[in-house]
């Protein structure tokens, strides 16, 4: 049932961004006719239709009532209305564009596979004193737009008021700014855009007297900043062939940033209160694409989850941590030669509350110390097949897309209760010789490895009981054959080594 309920939300996303970007289109020409043109134009391109029922021109002012845009995209159903869209001629080559401080839009959600719906839902959109203003040629134009606030309402689901069935949802963007910017380039366009809000504010309220619960979920994001550019060529070649879109120029480059945010979340069930809050002091998301490969990073700093409920046997849970990160890069088509790929995950300074360490270690007995976990690598891999190619990587079947030629670890660090792990390394990989290692390619190269309180660390575990004496007596003898003692206390160190097809432990072959 949540999948089938995902489904549709995303579908639901995709028709809901269609139709605002018809109410605020980035195509336009010099004269206010050419800019209503175009409107019905790139609506049209999306599948919408866009009517109206009446336009009159007074003075440099073209006056559209009665704006009506409406589509059907997989079964989901959008119809706005505006009342009323001015374009105004400012004489210099740009059109100024203002239009209804708020209007409705009306979706309608098929059934899903569980049978559930259809469900009608009217969101009303509020833009007092937004102001957009159009330039360029007929195929190089650029807009600019600001809004003293945004606002998404739920007003209504399936025809009944969303007051009367106790649903309250409402999304305020403040301060908000943005350019957008297009321009022809061999066989598409070219776009820029950038977009700026103070803050951004959520609030959903929903209560059940038949089941005596209620949800209420209260959200702030502050300082939101995004920057998108791109290349589009063949829109028609992207949906059916994107490695074909890749090879031919096809590229797009965006991420956004944030600073301080807040969560909280608030549960009752059968008179039983949960609590959730979360806060963080920033954050953000890359992605990007293009023939070279594929980027996506996310990253957040200052975050603190803390939890309460009647399922928690102490009054409340919370976990920080100082920094969260991940970032991937890695190639998307097949190549006769190796591309770079790399991969990056930092958690830093992970920390739990006393109560949840009450219940592991009541006695003190393991360090407390916030934990921290790192792992950056890069390499060298050629892929045999375009990722993007389902039908192709439908033939593969168990087969790799590809093949792995070199992996370097640039940085391995964890550290936890007292110990720590750290290492570097850097292997080369031999895919004529998939036998001597039972299936994967042949490494050459060595891992170096040092390991400081590990021991302290087992004594630790058996003093709270997480292990058994005969427990440690297995690993300390497993950690004999890799490890060799340190010239500090407690340090281990290994060297690990690939070469002439073996195995090496500190010089010992191990296989």
């Amino acid at each position: 049932m949540a999948q089938g309920k995902e489904a549709r939300w995303k579908r639901v996303g995709g028709a809901a961004a269609l139709a605002l970007l018809a109410g605020h289109p980035a195509l336009a020409q010099v004269t206010p006719e050419e800019v209503w043109q175009n409107w019905q134009d790139v609506t049209k391109g999306y599948g919408q239709t866009m009517t109206a029922a009446s336009e009159t021109r007074d003075g440099d002012t073209l006056t559209i009532e009665g704006l009506s845009i409406k589509q059907n995209q997989d079964g989901v159903v959008v119809d706005a209305t505006i009342d009323e869209v001015n374009f105004t001629d400012n004489g210099d080559g740009t059109v100024e564009i203002t239009m209804s401080d708020s209007y409705p839009v009306k979706m309608t959600l098929p059934a899903d596979t569980q049978g559930e719906g259809p469900t009608n839902l009217t969101i009303a959109i509020s833009q007092p004193g937004v102001v957009l203003t159009v330039g360029g040629t007929p195929t190089d134009t650029s807009y600019e737009f600001e809004a003293p606030t945004l606002g998404f309402k739920l007003e209504a689901i399936n025809g009944v008021d969303a007051g009367a069935v106790d649903v309250t949802a409402n999304v305020t963007l403040t301060a908000v700014t943005g350019s957008y910017e297009v321009t022809s380039v061999e066989g598409g366009k070219a776009v820029d855009s950038s977009f700026t809000s103070q803050s951004l504010a959520l609030t959903v309220l929903a209560k059940d007297p038949d089941t005596q619960s209620d949800v209420r979920v209260v959200a702030t994001i502050a300082d939101i900043e995004s920057a998108t550019t791109g290349t589009f060529v063949g829109i028609d070649l992207m949906a059916t062939n994107m490695a074909q879109a890749l090879r031919s120029g096809f590229a797009v480059d965006g991420g956004f940033t944030h600073g301080a945010m807040s969560f909280d979340l608030d549960v009752t069930e059968g008179g039983k209160p949960t609590k959730v809050t979360a806060r963080a002091t920033g954050g953000g998301m890359t992605v990007a694409m293009d023939e070279s490969g594929f980027v996506y990073g996310l990253n957040g700093t200052g975050t603190a989850i803390t939890v309460s409920g009647p399922e928690i046997p102490f009054p409340e849970a919370k976990v920080t941590y100082g920094e969260i990160a991940f970032n991937l890069a890695m190639p998307m088509l097949a190549s006769d030669t190796p591309s770079n790929f790399s991969v990056l995950t930092r958690l830093v300074d992970l920390a739990v509350s006393e109560e949840i360490w009450g219940m592991i270690d009541p006695t003190g007995a393991v360090p407390h110390d916030p934990a921290t976990v790192i792992l950056d690598t890069k390499g060298t891999a050629r892929l045999t097949v375009d990722l993007v190619d389902e039908a192709a990587m439908a033939t593969l079947g168990n087969a790799p897309p590809g093949e792995l030629n070199s992996l370097d670890i640039t940085e391995l660090r964890a550290t936890v209760a007292g110990a720590e792990l750290t290492g570097t390394g850097a292997l080369t990989f031999d895919n004529t010789d998939l036998a001597t290692f039972g299936g994967m390619p042949t490494p050459t190269g060595k891992v170096d490895l040092k390991l400081v309180g590990g021991n302290a660390l087992l004594d630790r575990l058996v003093a709270i009981g997480m292990l058994t004496a005969e427990d440690v007596g297995g690993m300390r003898m497993m950690l004999s054959m890799f490890a060799n003692a340190g010239a500090a206390p407690d340090e281990l160190n290994s060297t690990l080594e690939f070469k002439d097809k073996g195995f090496y432990a500190n010089g010992q072959r191990l296989q």
